[in-house]
């Protein structure tokens, strides 16, 4: 959901909204070098000024630009060299998709349409497979297929039916999808783009992962949790404008839509070696696209510059609006409106904005309201939340009453009475001008696979106490000053008080959302005593971290819901644990060791199926939807955590800005930057 100052403040009488060390908005790139001069030899790309057609029109009237100002200068601009936001503010100027993620779904950019099952030019099929080959087990683990290991046959979907491989003829399912791109694309030097640049540019990750571990960065166009590229079985060209994945068997990923990897121009990086690349200007200070704008110059520590593509497939429908565009590196700083009101910036990005999104708010919703600027608000995927420490690990070797903590929240009643007893609906007022939004599960309302049927747990002292009260902690002196203590409780010794740490980072943010909670916990007869703590020592790994290392009560961090496989975090694989603990059947208690990240400890049979047959399902297969929000349903019911915000994204823009939206789901804001415009009569 995005939306405007002004169109909130005249529905706010209306509505009533309810709804990290361990997140970062951007990934920074390695230490590159960022003005190499080509090597000697090499043949440059030719400038858009040496362009030989189509050329710019002579005018004596200055060029119409837009300058665009950003918190940070990119490192670098080659696709495997980094993945930060500013360098996908500029690649969304020079490549123009090739996939755009919009309200959450794949969007094509550079094709007619996304492959689909239901279209044949996506396809899973059974695929015979022998010892040795590499796979994808039922735990989701890259292996090599061995008599013993645990895989999920063709036609099974969930790990009920999953066998343990005894030699006999095995086929596992295979997925394919085959990527049509549009013809006549062209490189903004006029030749031709082909699926071959795409084949290129996998094969160029391949060798990257191979002799420089896995460099990251933006290459494959779907950037989920997954390590999709070891995933990949083969990436090949069809004919000149065909490419197919295909997926090692057992691999079924439902971001199979956007498994294509972005196009590189073979014909002029191919006479350089990969670690090259990482520093000619070829690749990584102007590198060549087939999107609206071309680079012109990069003058470091102060702007990046583009120019119209005369070569861009779209000019001819769309009409751009602009003949430059100008990215300026303004850094992350206060007051920042006044480069907005000064005509300094057209647009501010959202990393720049950031700042004044706590000092300047209110100041921003009035100039908004004065048609001063433009304040684009949207609550993000990233959302806060606050974990139950369910299993602590001392539980692990069985839980002894009075030597281990206690059994605070193994009854799910206590865990809802504790959702009943956060003002949550205060923590957004006070934190984002009521402007955020309170989820209800692991996806956020704007996702198009939501449950919107969930529970919301509204704050409610009276029938969380009443929840407390029915699970044994009892207010044995009237009154809420004083914690309550447990009375009939299994496990739990009569007259221990409801006395619980609540651990999260020393982000200003948090520890102003802890001591909110703190004091709403407070009037339902909850003692809190916080433990804030730099968020390298208690988001530290297990088993020394507290968080993850389950030695918590409470904790608050961050996750993110950008993709479909979020559901997985509450699973109990995902339990941190010792990783050489194996069960009696020879299996991995902890199958991620201490790196899982269902830190709570939450166990849930039923919700691990619900996961397992979302995970198991496409999009467009039956149940897809139905799979996915029966798995929030039940993580609404059970509350292995309690949502409380999601992250309010901003971005500024001049008050007559026309095309500018604040997608919240785009890998940045600037994708669709070839509609923009501003002044008199322009619209939208």
């Amino acid at each position: 959901m995005t939306f405007r100052i002004s169109t909130y403040l005249a529905l706010l009488a209306g509505l009533l909204i309810f709804s990290a060390l361990l997140v970062s908005c951007a990934s920074e790139g390695g230490d590159l070098p960022t003005n190499t001069p080509a090597a000697a030899g090499k043949t440059p790309v030719p400038s858009i000024e040496n362009a030989t057609a189509t050329a710019l029109p002579t005018s004596t009237t200055p060029p119409r630009s837009l300058t665009i100002c950003m918190a940070e200068e990119p490192e670098t601009l080659f696709i495997y060299g980094g993945d930060s936001l500013s360098q996908r503010h500029v690649l969304q100027a020079i490549y123009d998709g090739p996939i755009d993620r919009i309200g959450y779904q794949f969007q094509p950019v550079i094709f007619d349409k996304l492959p689909s099952l239901a279209d044949g030019d996506a396809v899973l099929e059974p695929k015979s497979v022998a010892e040795g080959d590499l796979i994808v087990n039922s735990a989701g683990h890259l292996v090599r297929l061995q008599v013993g290991e645990s895989v999920q046959p063709f036609g099974c979907t969930t790990s009920d039916c999953a066998i343990s491989w005894d030699g006999s003829p095995l086929e596992l399912p295979q997925l394919s999808a085959t990527f049509s791109i549009l013809p006549d694309l062209k490189w903004s030097d006029g030749t031709p783009l082909g699926a071959s640049d795409s084949v290129f540019s996998y094969q160029l990750a391949v060798q990257c992962e191979t002799d420089s571990g896995d460099c990251g960065g933006l290459g494959l166009s779907n950037r989920s949790g997954w390590e999709m590229l070891p995933r990949t079985a083969s990436y090949i060209a069809l004919d000149d404008h065909t490419v197919t994945w295909t997926g090692v068997p057992g691999f079924v990923d439902p971001g199979y839509q956007a498994n294509f990897f972005i196009p590189l121009p073979e014909k002029h990086l191919s006479q350089f070696d990969l670690q090259e690349l990482f520093s000619v200007p070829e690749a990584a200070r102007q590198p060549l696209g087939w999107g609206p704008y071309s680079l012109t110059s990069w003058v470091a520590g102060e702007a990046i510059s583009l120019r119209a593509n005369p070569y861009y497939s779209g000019a001819q429908e769309n009409g751009l609006q602009y003949d430059e565009i100008i990215f300026r590196f303004i850094g992350d700083q206060n007051g920042i409106t006044n480069l907005i009101l000064n005509g300094a910036c057209d647009i501010i990005d959202q990393s720049a904005s950031r700042a004044s999104l706590e000092m300047d708010r209110n100041e921003i919703i009035q100039l908004e309201t004065d048609g001063q600027l433009q304040a684009h608000f949207a609550p993000g995927p990233v959302w806060e939340h606050v974990d139950f420490g369910i299993q602590p690990i001392s539980y692990e070797d069985g839980y002894i009453p009075g030597v281990d903590r206690p059994d605070l929240f193994s009854d799910v009643r206590v865990r809802q009475a504790f959702a009943m007893c956060m003002n949550r609906d205060r923590l957004v007022e006070e934190l984002s001008s009521g402007l955020s939004l309170v989820p209800g599960s692991y996806f956020p309302p704007e996702h198009p696979l939501y449950n919107p049927d969930l529970e919301s747990y509204p704050f409610d002292p009276l029938t969380g106490g009443e929840l407390l009260q029915a699970a044994g902690w009892v207010d044995h002196d009237s009154s809420p000053q004083t914690p309550r203590q447990a009375l009939g409780i299994q496990g739990v010794l009569d007259g221990t008080p409801l006395v619980v740490t609540y651990s999260t980072s020393t982000a200003e943010q948090r520890q102003a959302a802890s001591q909110v909670l703190a004091d709403s916990l407070a009037e339902c007869g909850i003692q809190v005593e916080l433990n804030i703590e730099p968020a390298e020592q208690v988001f530290a790994p297990g088993p020394e971290g507290p968080v993850f290392g389950r030695r918590f009560d409470l904790a608050q961090f961050a996750w993110s819901a950008s993709d479909l496989y979020a559901c997985q975090l509450w699973t109990s694989r995902q339990i941190p644990g010792d990783p050489s603990l194996v069960d009696d059947q020879g299996n991995a208690v902890f199958p991620f060791g201490w790196g899982g990240v269902n830190a709570g400890g939450f166990r849930n049979d039923e919700y691990d199926q619900a996961c397992e047959a979302a995970l198991g399902t496409l999009p467009g297969q039956p149940g897809f939807i139905e799979n996915h929000q029966a798995g929030q349903s039940i993580f609404n019911n059970q509350l292995p955590v309690v949502p409380l915000y999601q992250h309010l994204n901003l971005a500024l823009a001049r008050a007559d800005m026309c095309g500018f939206s604040l997608d919240p789901s785009s890998f940045s804001e600037f994708w669709n930057i070839e509609n923009y415009n501003h002044g008199a009569g322009c619209s939208g």
